[in-house]
């Protein structure tokens, strides 16, 4: 999960600070709120794999899509790569951004992920995090469309995504598990499975060279202290502590990420651009 997860590819968040209507806000703006800054699916941890295996260096031009809070491209541009452009489409979260985007070769601009406006083939490496599971299928191949436009041959796109596991997930059960975290979660999700999201990146001329997993365990508190380190765990605990319709509703998050820890996991995937 992440904060751009609703029907458009860049989430238009809350004032960072505010909390109202606990009880009913998409699950990514409670746990903002509630002072969590990672919302990666697969942690701090499969995030700097998935960077590791994007190999950024100092000849690199790079876009992200909807940085959120800015955890992964504060990760990013300690590999000082040649530019960075972050997409984001809420000018709050942007402004955020901005505030430590401090070279000139460094911005943040208003755009979403379908048609980010950048010329093609400007940039060799695109990637976005616990986005495309938020969107409907037409947007998911819009949104990967436009990544693969971006990048030149050659180029590497990376995503941390949900996923159903196994490839063979029954029918019935993938339906279950859609219905159940759309409601739980307060908005739209359909996550795919691996291959299937293999596939996706291959539709668009891509080359997938690694795939990379993880257990989604968000709200687990050894997943808690490793993403939010341990004071910023203990600052999240306290404040749902504090507020009792966030206090249930996180209970009730990780009851369905336990519920089906055999059918969800967290993937990234690395392609290259042919």
């Amino acid at each position: 999960m992440s904060g751009s997860m609703e029907s458009h590819p860049m989430t238009a968040r809350p004032p960072i600070g505010r909390v109202s209507e606990l009880g009913k806000m998409p699950a990514h703006w409670l746990l903002a709120q509630m002072g969590k800054r990672v919302l990666r699916p697969g942690g701090i941890e499969l995030t700097r794999r998935m960077l590791d295996a994007l190999a950024i260096t100092s000849s690199d031009d790079v876009v992200e899509f909807a940085p959120g809070m800015g955890a992964t491209a504060k990760l990013t541009l300690q590999r000082a790569p040649n530019s960075y452009t972050a997409i984001e489409r809420d000018e709050a979260a942007a402004h955020h951004v901005r505030g430590f985007l401090s070279a000139p070769q460094h911005r943040c601009v208003l755009g979403n992920a379908q048609t980010t406006g950048l010329p093609a083939q400007s940039v060799s490496v695109v990637y976005g995090e616990a986005m495309l599971t938020m969107q409907p299928p037409a947007t998911k191949d819009q949104i990967v469309g436009e990544a693969a436009r971006l990048l030149r041959s050659g180029g590497r796109y990376g995503i941390h995504e949900l996923a159903l596991v196994p490839d063979d997930l029954a029918e019935p059960v993938r339906g279950e598990i859609t219905r159940t975290f759309g409601q739980t979660i307060h908005h739209l999700v359909q996550p795919l499975t691996i291959m299937e999201w293999r596939n996706l990146l291959e539709q668009h001329g891509m080359v997938v060279q690694t795939t990379l997993t993880a257990p989604m365990h968000l709200l687990e508190p050894v997943r808690l202290v490793r993403d939010e380190g341990l004071w910023g765990a203990a600052r999240f605990v306290f404040n749902v502590i504090r507020h009792g319709e966030a206090r249930a509703r996180v209970r009730g998050l990780r009851r369905l990420f336990r519920s089906y820890r055999d059918h969800v996991s967290a993937v990234a995937l690395v392609a290259v651009k042919r």
